[in-house]
């Protein structure tokens, strides 16, 4: 439930300035990630914005930013190597801990993955790093640019094309790659990883998921992430790794206390910019999805209105006939509701007041189990309607609504 989605800067490895997006959910955040992305990307890569709107809708603040030179990021990117990439997200979770709280998390994509692994040790309070698309050794990325070595090397530096951009690439970087170790790094991680990598990644291929994983030491875990690419491009992919994340990391963190979570009777509705119609809803610590269907511009990735309404009416019914039938001490074993709602015409209605245009009609079929007689049955279907949410569809309602102050 993305209530706050802000830009912000702050200094990098070079002193430049760094532009960030953070991302906050509508309640206080359970904890806080710091999302590094691949190389040569931005924090506004499919991946990165969908993964960080996914976290964020479960209750966590994600900060992701540009690496220097890339992106919204001041620099210059043929000055920049592994290192001060490494450096950069060191500065990200100095700002994350000034700023609000260190992060608990720490999540790279591709390169950015390999980057996490070697900024962890750095930052103290990460008690979970993930990698998506990782690369055993930062060096792979060389393969990208393998054309161009040996002018890099006689020249010192030379321009090439990566992902359709051209950018400048100088010997220091592939010096700088060379030098790096990452069994020795992975190996004294003493934080719990999890290794995320597509068997179909043709960029990064998957030997370099089953190095890291036989590198590293206990809590470990590897997930397949089957058809997906390597850039994560497909929208149902990120989200499943948002959700795989989010609840691997709950086993490793400590989550923030939340007062405002946990008062009762508020409920928040977002927006979550994924889709034209994508939301999020959270009452208390609780939290679920609403989006309309395909044939009126959704995504279809969760609870239409009318869905929840019913949801509501149908709960509502189905304890109350608990309540009753505990209070009887009757063997009432299971109870099911189903619900449709439609708008008919008025006039087609013979116990409905309105007489012209149409008017909502709420169908409810309810199923009842257990060794209950007749007139027992029939108690149960007088209870139905008198449930507090039946109540309140047939009673007047009044609604204020007014702006939140800014």
């Amino acid at each position: 439930m993305t209530a706050n989605r802000s830009l912000i800067h702050f200094p990098g490895a070079f002193g430049t300035s760094l532009a960030a997006r953070l991302d906050l959910p509508a309640q206080p955040p359970l904890a806080y990630v710091l999302f590094a992305h691949c190389f040569t990307c931005s924090k506004d890569s499919l991946a990165a914005t969908r993964i960080s709107a996914a976290l964020t809708e479960r209750g966590f603040g994600v900060l992701r930013f540009d690496f220097t030179g890339l992106g919204g990021s001041e620099g210059d990117f043929a000055n920049t190597n592994f290192s001060s990439n490494v450096a950069d997200l060191v500065a990200a979770a100095n700002w994350l801990r000034t700023q609000h709280q260190a992060p608990a998390i720490l999540i790279g994509h591709s390169l950015g993955g390999a980057a996490v692994l070697a900024a962890a040790h750095e930052i103290p309070e990460a008690a979970a790093v993930a990698t998506i698309g990782a690369p055993y050794d930062p060096g792979h990325v060389q393969h990208l640019f393998a054309d161009a070595a040996p002018m890099i090397l006689a020249n010192g530096v030379a321009e090439v094309t990566l992902a359709g951009r051209k950018f400048n690439i100088r010997k220091q970087f592939l010096d700088d790659l060379a030098s790096q170790s990452g069994h020795e790094r992975i190996g004294a991680l003493r934080k719990a990883l999890l290794i995320l990598h597509s068997p179909r990644d043709t960029t990064v291929d998957i030997e370099n998921a089953a190095r890291i994983f036989v590198a590293a030491k206990h809590p470990k875990s590897f997930v397949s992430l089957d058809t997906a690419d390597h850039l994560l491009t497909g929208k149902a992919d990120a989200v499943y790794v948002a959700s795989v994340l989010a609840a691997w990391a709950s086993r490793y963190i400590k989550v923030n206390e939340s007062p405002a979570a946990a008062a009762p009777g508020v409920v928040t509705v977002s927006e979550t910019h994924e889709g034209k119609f994508t939301h999020t809803i959270s009452a208390g610590q609780h939290r679920a999805r609403a989006d309309e269907p395909a044939s009126v511009g959704g995504d279809d990735s969760g609870f239409t209105p009318y869905d929840l309404l019913l949801a509501g009416l149908g709960a509502c019914t189905s304890m109350t006939l608990r309540m009753y039938a505990e209070q009887k001490k009757w063997p009432l074993e299971h109870v099911s509701v189903r619900l449709r709602h439609d708008k008919i015409h008025a006039q087609d209605c013979a116990d409905c007041e309105t007489r012209e245009g149409k008017v909502d009609r709420i169908e409810r079929e309810i199923e009842i189990r257990g060794e209950l007689d007749d007139a027992q049955r029939a108690r149960l279907l007088e209870i139905a309607d008198k449930c507090p949410v039946h109540r309140t569809l047939h009673a007047e309602v009044s609604i204020k609504t007014r702006l939140a102050s800014a």
